[in-house]
This record gives C-alpha cells, structure tokens and sequence, in this order.
C-alpha cells in the first residue's frame, strides 16, 4: 500500500518529523510511507494565487497517488501550527487532493496531552466542504513527552506505545480498503496520439514518423555517443556502458514521454520475431496513433485508456498477462508511469517479459509448488488472464487472439 505522510511542522527540529520517520522504517513491510515536507509552502493568500508554486504542485501530485494520507501535528497554543493551517487552505482553494482520500492523524508534542486539541481541530478542517477527507475515526494516536519518548537511533522506547501505533495503522490501513470503493476515478480526457503538444525535451523540425527519425534527432541535438561519460543520480557511465546495462536488462524495455512519442526499446540483440513485445528501430520517434496504426478503433481507446489513467493518477501502474500464449510463457506487460521532480506526469515505462521462468525457478528454490487445478492465473482486481482484456494494447478478450499488439511499441504478433 502507497501511503504520503505530512510532517505537520517547517520547524527544523521536528518530533513529528521523527514520529514519521519511525513509522516509515517500523512498518516497512506493510506498507510504503513517502514523507512529504511543508516548509517550502508560501503563506495562503488567496489575493496572490500560488497554487502553480513547485511545493503546492508536488504536494498535489503526491497526494493524489498516494491510496491514503498520514499527517502527524504538533500542538501550538492548543491547535495546528500556522504552516500546516496555511497548507490546508491552498489544498482546498483550487487544489482538492485530500477530496475522498483517506486520512489518519497522528501527533507528538512534549506534554502529557499530546497534541489532543490540535487533533479535534484538524478532524474538523479536515471535514469541511473544501476538504472532504475520509478521517479514520477513534484511533487516536497522541504521543506525549516526546523529548523522553525516543531513543537515540529515533525509536520510540516504549514497546506499548509502538503495538498501539501499528494497531492503529493496521485499523487505517483496513480503512482506506473500504473507503477505496467509494472513490471515482478521474474522468480520462481524450488522448492527443498525435504529439501535437510539444514539451521541453520534444525535439522539433523532424517528421516524428520518419523513418530515419533516430539518426536526424540525433545529429540535430548533437547527442553523445561511445565513451562520453554521463552522470546519472546514483552513477556516472559512458553511453555505451548504459547501453550495455539497458540491453543485458532480462526484461523487454519501452519508453513513451508525456506527449506520446515513442522514444526508446532495449534490444537484447534479438530480431524483432523472437521478442514478446516486437519492435524495430523504424518506429523510435513515432507518433503513438503511428506506432498502433493498425488497430481498431475500439482497441486505440484501450490504449487511451492505460495512458489517461496513469497521467491522471488513477494508478500508478497497469499489469496485465496477455492470453493466447504457449503454456511455456506468460507475457507479462507492467506499463508503469514516470514523474518529473514535481510530480507530474513524464510518461509510461513498459516492462514485458517472460514470467514462466521466474516462478518457476522460485516453486524451485523454495519447494514450493501451484495448487488449484486448472484454474487460469490471475491479475490485480482478481479477473483471470485468459478472460482480461490487455489494457493498454487492447488485446482481445478471447484468449486464442492472434493480434496481440503492444501498447507502446504497437508491433502487432499477428
């Protein structure tokens, strides 16, 4: 489970920063816990809308993704702190990620109380109509003397308290299960398969159809080549080293940017007939109404519909099994979205491959094996893979269709 949690302070020293943080290493296996700071987030003035500010939009962005919401508060003279107040009223101004998203509210502060009365004020602000959060109700975590409570590696000490705490993450957890068949979806906007909307790294002046598109853009920009370092986040390798590294990947690998252009496959040095997911070098640089020319209107909208719902936040990703394979090989498809630094949207990575080998190897090495018959295997939401329509390539329903096409490089195995 994908859970953001709010550090309800700008202050430097934060005991609620330190809640967080303890709470993101106790129960990492439960679930994933993302903190999210407010100290960058201008005072509210709605005589100067700020709302396209970085801090607000990343805010946003993060939220809206996340299944639930942690916010952690501290107590000052009897009620939040001015920074999380004034984030609140830009998140329900034009901004409204915490409609319907679940919430839980914890808190610190270094009286016996904890933060109590900030907690009764932030349900309240919490509930109102430009909010509409879920709020877990009862659960209320309040930890109190919170110099004593932790030790020096930031855990809390006391064994109780941290059983409480996971009781109540444990309840909220259940919590935004139930409150998730209450949310709709954003309603998904007609995709522009065309390219028609430039972004910054869209380069201009070359037919993104032609053929040649590859070696034009490249020349255009001056790309680097061969031992040209580049420095990465976590790395520094030449181009060809990561050219290497993408190609020795087990995985079939695709990447499609914002504005829906093809851009880039590995190639395990295999002809496009052995691969899961076929593609050739022609369509780098396509036009995605270009890279799925040859599918039904029907099926387009399918692929729409994968694209719309990652760049709207629906999902963050969408796997399928697509059918029809031999009983030696599940396709495996994982069309995943990618962010820019705040948040929003930066396109979709396709990861195909063969899932057959990996389970088996694991039945292997564990000594484990399926049980249940002859029952097909299934997909997130508990549809069967024989019966579940490929999303994004709008692979057909009937398990013996032959024009399976990939959603991103849309070579048809027909």
């Amino acid at each position: 489970m994908k859970l953001v949690a709010i550090v309800g302070s700008n202050a430097e020293q934060s005991y609620n920063r330190m809640l967080l943080q303890f709470m993101q290493r106790q129960f990492k296996v439960k679930c994933e816990i993302e903190l999210l700071e407010i100290k960058d987030v201008p005072m509210f003035n709605q005589d100067e809308d700020r709302s396209d500010c970085f801090a607000l939009r990343y805010l946003y962005n993060k939220i809206t993704r996340a299944q639930g919401v942690i916010i952690a508060t501290p107590e000052h003279n009897h009620t939040i702190t001015p920074a999380l107040k004034s984030t609140l009223e830009w998140l329900s101004y034009k901004l409204h990620p915490l409609e319907n998203k679940p919430v839980m509210i914890v808190g610190a502060s270094y009286y016996d109380q904890g933060t109590s009365r900030a907690q009764v004020h932030l349900r309240k602000i919490l509930e109102a109509p430009g909010v509409n959060a879920y709020t877990l109700p009862g659960n209320e975590f309040l930890l109190g003397r919170a110099k004593e409570a932790f030790d020096e590696k930031g855990d809390i000490i006391n064994p109780g308290t941290v059983q409480f705490l996971e009781t109540c993450l444990d309840n909220f957890m259940k919590y935004v299960e139930v409150v998730s068949k209450l949310q709709k979806p954003k309603p998904i906007e007609p995709e522009d398969l065309d390219c028609g909307k430039p972004i910054a790294t869209t380069i201009r002046g070359i037919d993104p159809d032609d053929p040649d598109w590859l070696d034009k853009a490249a020349k255009q920009v001056n790309a680097v080549e061969g031992n040209t370092y580049v420095k990465l986040s976590n790395g520094l390798l030449t181009v060809d080293q990561l050219d290497m590294f993408l190609n020795a990947m087990p995985f079939e690998l695709t990447y499609a940017d914002d504005n829906n252009q093809f851009l880039y496959y590995n190639n395990k040095h295999q002809e496009a007939a052995t691969m899961l997911g076929k593609r050739v070098k022609e369509q780098v640089g396509n036009r995605m109404r270009t890279v799925h020319g040859t599918l039904p209107p029907a099926r387009m909208k399918n692929v729409e519909w994968v694209i719309g719902t990652l760049r709207n936040g629906n999902q963050e990703y969408v796997r399928t099994i697509v059918p029809g394979t031999p009983p030696e090989i599940i396709n495996t498809h994982n069309y995943q979205a990618m962010y820019y630094p705040d948040g929003s949207y930066a396109g979709i990575n396709e990861i195909i491959f063969n899932f057959k080998p990996w389970l088996d190897w694991y039945l292997e090495a564990t000594g484990q094996r399926l049980v249940g018959g002859n029952a097909a295997p299934s997909i997130p939401g508990g549809k069967p893979a024989a019966h579940g329509a490929d999303a994004t390539s709008g692979a057909s329903e009937a398990a013996n269709d032959s024009a399976v096409t990939d959603a991103i490089s849309g070579a048809s195995e027909s």
